[in-house]
């Protein structure tokens, strides 16, 4: 139900566009049952986060290549169902090897094997590569004058990494005040399954900047985008380390090399850092400008008090071992002091010096 009234003003945006498309063919151009213009039109929109650029040129670039090689195998082969299967073969091994992307590989093997299969429609082959250049101009066009807001997926985005990533520090607060080992590991698994999750933004952002530029009304929030990428770099690398953090917690509580109030003192710079990542989070995902500039001003703040105290001798560790984990947080805090806006060599320079 939620993705259904989510998903409602796209659904009707494509809908719209592919029948506009299939319209405008039949119509205008005069093309017999212009199936194409409305499928490539609702690829070209779809709700895949790849940007709509690229997939428009998929859809049409596909299309043509795959009439060209359907016409020439058909040419040298014949017609038949053995004949198809060369021709379908032959067409998306060649597809790999020109582009990874999905959509070029399925447009490509299926126009080839029309080709072969089906009769060429009135106008010639080249009338379903037309439709679909129709489909995905309509498709662009919707992209600009009824575009989306472009920061909606990535500031949904980030909030969905930063929980991870404070949830990741909280659990491994929870392994060393309770010394078990086990719920590092888990913490060091959590890090792991945000990888997916880098990658859905790093897509998210790239679709974002596409309809920023395209788009006239949004152009203006090409600078907020570029930040929120920034910031995103900062943010995986921040995840890199939690899972080699982690993973050295894990060694740690297993040969008991902290103190008591060596735990106390690191657990609690665990919460806290988590806290301030709730609090940056709220910065980067807020619409409004003063209020997002007042929470990234107080993960700032948090975020350097608690940069400040990562210290061996700071937070009472005595043991090698235990002066390693330190050490390995020292890196994370830059990665999230950075996210915030700061200077490397100043995040760098409010670590106390070893």
């Amino acid at each position: 139900m939620v993705r259904s009234r989510n998903s409602l003003v796209p659904a009707i945006q494509m809908t719209v566009c592919a029948v506009g498309a299939y319209a405008f063919a039949e119509y205008i151009l005069g093309h017999t049952g212009p199936l194409f213009a409305a499928t490539s039109s609702l690829i070209a929109l779809g709700f895949s986060r790849d940007p709509r650029l690229r997939r428009v040129v998929e859809v049409g670039l596909g299309c043509t290549l795959g009439i060209v090689v359907g016409d020439l195998l058909l040419h040298w082969l014949g017609a038949g169902i053995w004949q198809a299967a060369v021709v379908l073969l032959f067409s998306i091994l060649l597809a790999r090897f020109l582009d990874s992307g999905t959509i070029f590989t399925t447009q490509l093997g299926l126009q080839s094997l029309l080709v072969v299969l089906l009769p060429a429609p009135a106008g010639g082959p080249f009338t379903r590569s037309i439709d679909a250049v129709v489909g995905g101009v309509f498709a662009l066009l919707v992209t600009i004058l009824v575009p989306k807001d472009p920061r909606r997926e990535p500031r949904k985005d980030v909030q969905k990494l930063l929980h991870e990533l404070a949830e990741v520090l909280r659990e491994c607060a929870s392994a060393l005040l309770h010394s078990d080992s086990t719920e590092a590991w888990h913490a060091l698994v959590r890090g792991r399954n945000c990888q997916p999750l880098v990658d859905a933004m790093r897509q998210s952002l790239r679709a974002s900047g596409e309809v920023a530029t395209l788009a006239p009304a949004y152009r203006r929030h090409r600078d907020e985008l570029d930040r929120l990428e920034q910031s995103l770099d900062f943010i995986d690398l921040a995840l890199r380390n939690s899972r080699v953090f982690a993973r050295r917690l894990t060694s740690a509580i297993n040969h008991a090399a902290l103190s008591d109030e060596a735990v106390e003192n690191i657990a609690e710079v665990l919460q806290e850092t988590a806290a301030a990542i709730d609090e940056l989070s709220l910065g980067l995902a807020e619409v409004h400008d003063g209020v997002r500039r007042t929470h990234l001003r107080t993960a700032r703040v948090d975020l350097s008090d608690i940069a400040g105290r990562l210290h061996p001798r700071m937070l009472k560790v005595q043991r090698l071992e235990g002066e390693t984990v330190v050490m390995l947080f020292r890196p994370l805090m830059v990665d999230l002091l950075e996210a915030t806006g700061i200077d490397p060599r100043e995040a760098r320079d409010i670590l106390p010096p070893l």
